[in-house]
């Protein structure tokens, strides 16, 4: 009964607290503003996708309208080439009537503008007979084809070339410019010049030479525009067009002015202009084209100088298409309106009948049974008879996570005593296996040392054979032996070299038959005695090696063991720079009084952290895995430590890492 007493206060609440105004905000939100939102990203995303397919679109047919251009050059080219290597040429060459009249009849029967031969020095045959043009030889195609290279490329004639030419096709170039909205502002009134489809092939020590003059070539452009946009390629009244710029005016073109009149002499826009002749980048977006707005695909035209004469365009108008898709949007925004007319009221009436804290609790009773001891309904202060209900049972959850957080401590206590128990363990197993493999790698060092000893014994048999042998045929040839010095010589230094090696071999195998006693050892000698030894090393890498040797004092401490430690030094700074890098050893005096030597070994390796650097003189420790030891670093320090010296190490990760020897100088004696 006194839970049912309960229910009416619970109805009593403010309307904005109840769970039915909370379900109804859930239920609202995401349908009026979350909905929307997503509408118009998807909207956006789309209008910007269908942007990008028309630009797509524009590119490629600029690529068709390229290849024809490119089609042409060549046609035109191929032309020039194949009469010039005709024998009806070959016999006309050398008469100036004849060749004046065959070079004309072909001119007539290929559609070239103009066609003339010219010699080496300049000597121009031209059809029309009319003809007459300054030396051809600055253009690069004919200086080309007069040195044996068949040429096309486009070409602008001045209206004076054009006039000397033919006086109609100067006239044919000559077009009236017409005021232009959005073009860049000019004083000219007229383009008088010509862009040529420009052709030359040698021809008997000569070369022939043909041109097509492309202002007012309709056909020409209105074959683009028919490979471009063939019928019904564009929906609705959309139309395709093309052009040939001559700098930015329209020199042929089949964009209309008027219905009947084409847009000759208009300009491009200053915007597409600067972007595409000033810059000479490829132009993909729309344009303003006239009098309209176009989807536009505009690249530069290059003569052959090199430089951007003009421009080829295609385009399509966007009227058609930007209507098409204004419909289409009109149509989603509809069909969301009424998809959400419908869905408010069903989603409110399904609203009326879920309650989420209970549905919350449901779920976290699901997720204590899965093992989520954290999960909690987070339903405080909830005001209601189901907020209170949720408070108990995190209350609840609360208590049963403690006692588990306990376990579990205790659990993990053990655990962590068996694993340190175990980690010592492993930890002496390893030592003992890493003693073994050194006692191991010891043996075979000492068999290698022998056997080193006894190579080098047996070099110096026959070593010293040859340098007796030698000496004997020097003596037996006396003033003979002059005219040869230098190859005795020669054999000399390279026995005292094998010498010298073989020695060296002797004092690593047996450094103490070899040891220098107590006689100091000079440290700039040891390190220029090391480096044959670790030559091959170096040889193998990249790596820059740079010796910086000052005077100093002898040191107290043998010259093998030196070497020893130098070499453990220089083999790990090549190991720490596998991708190259620059080593270098410094000798010089210690800083303080009676310091001795400072010997340093820096190389601009990986570095090392602060955590493997106060353990580098470990006994085996390595980082080098299965390729080290772990006792190169910890022996040589003896060995230092031995002779009344020290060795440090300074590493800046990722930079540079600097091992330095101290050692006593040797005192003099009273």
């Amino acid at each position: 009964m006194s839970e049912r007493g309960q229910a009416p206060a619970a109805t009593a609440l403010p309307f904005w607290r109840t769970v039915r105004a909370r379900l109804l905000l859930l239920a609202l939100i995401p349908t009026l503003i979350l909905l929307p939102l997503l509408l118009a990203t998807t909207v956006k995303n789309w209008l910007d996708r269908f942007d990008e397919v028309l630009i797509d679109k524009v590119a490629g047919e600029l690529t068709i309208a390229h290849q024809h251009l490119a089609g042409l050059l060549a046609s035109r080219g191929a032309d020039v080439a194949a009469l010039s290597a005709s024998a009806e040429l070959a016999a006309a060459l050398g008469q100036p009537s004849v060749l004046a009249d065959l070079l004309e009849r072909k001119r007539g029967a290929l559609g070239f503008d103009f066609l003339y031969f010219v010699d080496p020095d300049g000597q121009i045959t031209m059809a029309p007979r009319s003809g007459q043009l300054a030396d051809p030889r600055r253009w690069p195609v004919v200086s080309a084809a007069l040195t044996g290279e068949s040429r096309t490329a486009i070409d602008i004639f001045v209206p004076e070339d054009l006039a000397g030419i033919a006086p109609d096709l100067a006239e044919r170039a000559r077009l009236s410019l017409v005021p232009t909205t959005a073009a860049r502002p000019t004083d000219r009134t007229v383009e008088g010049r010509g862009m040529m489809v420009h052709a030359a092939a040698p021809a008997d020590g000569g070369a022939l030479v043909g041109g097509t003059l492309l202002n007012r070539n309709l056909g020409f452009i209105d074959e683009i525009n028919n490979l471009v946009y063939p019928e019904g390629s564009l929906p609705g009244e959309g139309q395709g067009t093309a052009t040939l710029f001559l700098d930015d005016v329209r020199i042929s073109t089949n964009v209309r002015l008027f219905e009947d009149v084409r847009a000759l002499g208009t300009r491009v826009s200053a915007a597409v202009r600067s972007r595409v002749l000033d810059e000479g980048a490829v132009w993909l977006d729309r344009a303003f084209v006239v009098n309209d707005w176009y989807v536009s695909a505009y690249e530069p035209v290059i003569d052959s100088f090199g430089e951007r004469v003009g421009m080829l365009y295609v385009g399509f108008l966007e009227t058609p298409y930007r209507e098409a898709s204004r419909t289409a949007l009109i149509e989603i925004v509809v069909t969301a309106g009424v998809i959400l007319a419908v869905a408010v009221p069903i989603l409110l009436r399904w609203a009326r009948g879920i309650f989420a804290p209970l549905e919350r609790m449901n779920q976290t009773i699901e997720q204590v049974e899965a093992g989520d001891l954290g999960a909690r309904t987070g339903a405080h202060g909830a005001g209601d008879e189901i907020g209170r209900v949720s408070e108990h049972l995190d209350t609840l959850l609360e208590q049963l996570q403690d006692r588990d957080r306990k376990l579990r401590n205790w659990a993990e206590e053990l655990e962590r005593r068996v694993l340190e128990r175990t980690a010592d363990l492993e930890k002496a197993n390893r030592e003992l296996e890493m003693t073994s493999r050194q006692l191991i790698v010891s043996e075979k060092l000492a068999a290698i040392g022998e056997i080193t000893a006894g190579v080098a014994h047996e070099i110096n048999n026959p070593l010293a054979v040859i340098q007796g042998n030698l000496d004997v045929v020097r003596e037996d040839l006396g003033a003979h032996a002059k005219p040869l010095a230098t190859e005795f010589s020669l054999i000399q230094e390279q026995i005292q070299a094998i010498h010298v090696l073989v020695t060296k071999l002797l004092t690593l195998a047996r450094p103490e038959e070899y040891a220098d006693g107590d006689i100091g050892t000079e440290p700039g000698q040891v390190i220029r005695d090391t480096l044959p030894l670790v030559q091959h090393i170096l040889t193998k890498s990249e790596i820059r090696f740079e010796l910086d040797l000052h005077p100093v004092a002898q040191v107290a401490m043998n010259a093998t063991e030196l070497q020893q430690v130098l070499v453990n030094l220089i083999v790990n700074a090549v190991q720490a720079m596998p991708d190259g890098g620059s080593l270098t050893i410094t000798a010089e005096p210690a800083e303080g009084a009676g310091e001795g030597v400072r010997i340093a070994v820096t190389d601009t390796g990986h570095g090392m952290t602060p955590e493997v650097l106060q353990r580098i003189f470990d006994p085996f420790y390595t980082t080098k895995r299965s390729r080290g030891t772990g006792l190169g670093l910890s022996i040589s320090r003896k060995i230092v430590t031995r002779a009344g010296g020290r060795i440090d190490a300074r590493s800046v990760p990722g930079e540079a890492t600097t091992f330095e020897i101290v050692l006593p100088a040797v005192t003099a004696p009273a």
